[in-house]
């Protein structure tokens, strides 16, 4: 099959065999492995996934790619077609199957949805054992960025707020058909087991998060002015950016907002 990359899917097909054999190493498929692929594209790493496991599950957003995976009728093999944003990532983790292994989430994702996506994955992650994604490069140096980085961000704060998070691999552009123009990378990422907020407070979390850095210049003392004086912000802290509070001092904001 003859497949045009989709522009509006942010397609770009993964070919390097090298980089394939590096990223499936590394998600470390066993037979009883609960496994979904987000955006399969033409196979790259599907094939050899399916290889090492029983089942297989395939999210596809592009009809054409669903069609052509159905019409593949490999054992093992199920296709889902959906939209990543709005897939119910938590049903699909609770329902495996009687005696399945770890439990994984894979893909080389679209980099046009890459941080919502992120976001919408937070609300399964106490049943996902390990999430493995290529993503544009800069996005992954902003998800593992320590703080007092300029790299450093909401989105640093909030993904490792609830995972351990590594970056594993770097993929250049040649790497893909059509060639991106951006270098990208691969990111390990696993839950954290001292993870405890309740709902609530991962509520006050993205809210105090959001605030802190809407202004990036700007001091905490502007920009957490509403918050201020509930948390009672040290001088030092006031004085400083969002980018120089670490992820543990934001989570102890988040439980006394919360209270």
């Amino acid at each position: 099959m003859m497949h045009q990359a989709r522009k509006r899917f942010g397609q770009n097909f993964l070919q390097d065999a090298g980089v394939i054999y590096s990223i499936v190493s590394l998600i470390n498929p066993q037979s009883d492995t609960h496994l979904i692929e987000i955006g399969p594209g033409l196979g790259a790493l599907t094939r050899p996934l399916l290889s090492n496991v029983e089942q297989l599950d395939l999210l596809e957003i592009d009809r054409d790619l669903v069609a052509f995976w159905n019409q593949q009728n490999l054992s093992g093999l199920k296709v889902i077609e959906g939209d990543a944003l709005t897939f119910d990532f938590l049903g699909w983790a609770t329902d495996r199957p009687t005696g399945s292994g770890l439990c994984k989430v894979v893909g080389n994702l679209p980099y046009n949805i890459s941080s919502p996506l992120l976001f919408h994955l937070v609300s399964a992650a106490n049943v996902i054992d390990e999430q493995v994604f290529m993503l544009q490069a800069e996005v992954v140096e902003r998800m593992v960025a320590d703080a007092g980085s300029s790299d450093f961000s909401r989105l640093s704060v909030m993904l490792q707020a609830r995972y351990h998070m590594e970056q594993v691999l770097e993929v250049p552009p040649e790497a893909f058909d059509p060639q991106p123009k951006v270098n990208s990378a691969v990111v390990r990422m696993i839950p954290r087991a001292d993870f405890n907020l309740s709902a609530t407070q991962w509520s006050a979390l993205e809210k105090v998060v959001a605030a802190a850095f809407s202004q990036r210049r700007k001091m905490l003392r502007t920009n957490l002015q509403t918050y201020s004086e509930k948390l009672a912000l040290t001088e030092l802290e006031l004085k400083a950016r969002a980018q120089d509070i670490s992820v543990d001092r934001y989570i102890e904001w988040a439980k006394i907002l919360a209270v």
